[in-house]
């Protein structure tokens, strides 16, 4: 037993960040009731809301 060894692998670049969103007290809870519906993750629903707008998002300008 002494001669075992922990091996721990390097951790990769999974193609994932982590970044800090301010968002209003109802959105949040909006999110918590969505949570509670689907035992997901906050971070998955987040995710997939994103996923879904991103597609779906029209830049418009005010200069003609």
């Amino acid at each position: 037993m002494q001669n075992e060894m922990l091996t721990i692998k390097v951790r990769g670049d999974d193609g994932f960040r982590n970044i800090t969103v301010r968002i209003s007290n109802r959105m949040l809870q909006g999110i918590e009731d969505i949570v509670k519906q689907t035992g997901r993750s906050r971070n998955e629903i987040i995710s997939l809301m994103l996923d879904f707008a991103f597609s779906r998002i029209k830049i418009e300008s005010d200069t003609v």
